[in-house]
């Protein structure tokens, strides 16, 4: 009889640690690229050359360029916020949300939230003001945003839902309305608005925090 061979399990690990680091470098190449060069002047040739990956690569693993500043402003939102670099996770897994429903008080959560903002803002707005004038002439660029603008709206009634749970959410205060402020405050073009005005990422943080307790929270006492 002929003599059998065993199979080796195929050891995927390996392959998988390989496509992340490929990842990691098409991410962080394209992240660079879109501070120095803007949207427009990145190239899908750029990217795989800095990375140093063939551009199929780079088209296998992220998508076509209106998917690379999403891919990256995830990645940052994640590692600027406490998470281990890697896949983007859903927000509510994300440390910083974590920590925030962790702290017990409106106002000590608000804060939670307006220094994680600080920390991550700096580097994802770009990305999306990028993304936001691209759109204008690149259809798939305006829905990548609009995705983004839609996927913010909701994470920030999954934010006032914790603040109501406190108690101290203002009853004139509706959710949706408190869930709107917050997303306009925390948008891009807002940030960058008061970078322009001379405002430090830290002075954000500091304006935010204060106009969200004294708006959305009832004073003690009422």
């Amino acid at each position: 009889m002929p003599r059998q061979v065993k199979s080796r399990p195929y050891d995927t690990s390996r392959r998988r640690a390989q496509a992340e680091d490929r990842k990691q470098r098409v991410l962080g190449a394209a992240g660079e690229l879109f501070v120095d060069e803007g949207y427009a002047g990145t190239s899908m040739t750029e990217v795989a050359r800095r990375a140093g990956v063939a551009l199929d690569t780079v088209y296998a693993l992220v998508g076509r360029k209106p998917e690379l500043p999403l891919a990256v402003h995830d990645l940052l939102l994640g590692e600027g916020a406490g998470d281990e670099p890697g896949d983007p996770v859903p927000a509510v897994q994300r440390a910083y949300v974590q920590r925030m429903r962790a702290t017990a008080g409106g106002a000590a959560k608000l804060a939670v939230y307006a220094e994680s903002l600080a920390r991550v803002l700096p580097r994802t707005a770009p990305l999306l003001d990028a993304l936001r004038e691209a759109g204008a002439a690149d259809a798939r660029c305006r829905e990548v945003w609009q995705h983004v603008e839609e996927r913010r709206a909701a994470n920030m009634r999954l934010l006032v839902a914790d603040l109501r749970s406190t108690g101290e959410l203002r009853d004139d205060v509706t959710d949706d309305l408190a869930a709107d402020l917050v997303w306009s405050m925390n948008a891009a073009s807002y940030f960058l608005a008061l970078r322009r005005r001379g405002f430090s990422p830290d002075d954000y943080a500091a304006l935010v925090r204060e106009v969200w307790t004294r708006t959305l929270l009832a004073a003690p006492g009422d």
